[in-house]
């Protein structure tokens, strides 16, 4: 965690967008029309704010870089994408920039890799409610856990830039 915070610190992108942003834009967040590939809602606003779009578009994108078999983490990696029409990353990112109108991504992989920073925060503060018994969920200390892994992640992220 704390190369990963030096890294993000020395290579934080000069472009300063900021917009309101979901926080945990993902596919588990999202109802689809049952008839067409469209988006019908977006639930789970509890970590919206305000901050750079690419930060939820990076989060969005983490099952592109998670390994299989974590409990309760989404991942692409060893599945048939391709069936149930789930694009690649650089054609999800390409779609994104063309329906926003943004030429490309810069920097994609700071947020790819800040993203994972944030998992590994979050999971640090949910293992910390877990230890001192306020935790909602019952599986907290379980997701308290991941932080190692997801700082891991974020770091082996951060190496591709």
């Amino acid at each position: 965690m704390d190369r990963l915070i030096e890294w993000l610190t020395a290579h934080i992108p000069s472009d300063d967008e900021t917009t309101i942003v979901h926080g945990d834009y993902r596919m588990e967040n999202i109802i689809f029309d049952p008839s067409e590939p469209r988006v019908v809602a977006v639930l789970d606003w509890e970590l919206s704010t305000l901050g750079h779009p690419l930060g939820d578009l990076g989060w969005s994108c983490r099952p592109y870089h998670c390994p299989p078999g974590i409990d309760g983490v989404l991942s692409f990696q060893d599945v048939d994408r391709v069936s149930p029409g789930i694009p690649s990353e650089e054609e999800f990112v390409a779609s994104y920039c063309h329906r926003v109108g943004r030429p490309a991504v810069l920097d994609w992989m700071f947020f790819v890799a800040f993203s994972f920073f944030r998992a590994a925060a979050i999971a640090q503060g949910i293992a910390m409610r877990a230890k001192i018994g306020t935790a909602s969920a019952p599986d907290a200390a379980e997701r308290g856990d991941r932080a190692r892994l997801m700082a891991e992640l974020g770091w082996q992220v951060a190496q591709k830039l």
